[in-house]
């Protein structure tokens, strides 16, 4: 095959070949790397999320109660009136 292409297969040829794939491969890992990255922070990012909506309903809850609090009091202040 080599022969057809005009192409000479000796050591140098194979060690540039070498080359390319381990070149490739690495930049593959590389690739990799910053996608498993992204998820992890995707993944994060959805906890965090949790926590907060977590949060934004213990809020809601505390100031209902502070709501009814503040009604017993006017309640309260009227009747003594």
């Amino acid at each position: 095959m080599s022969e057809e292409r005009g192409e000479i297969i000796d050591l140098a040829y194979i060690g540039r070949a070498l080359h390319r794939v381990t070149s490739e491969v690495a930049s593959l890992r590389d690739d990799m790397k910053v996608l498993t990255a992204i998820v992890r922070h995707e993944e994060t990012l959805i906890r965090i999320l949790e926590q907060v909506t977590a949060m934004v309903a213990q809020n809601a809850r505390i100031v209902d109660r502070l709501g009814a609090v503040d009604d017993r009091v006017s309640a309260l202040e009227d009747s003594r009136r």
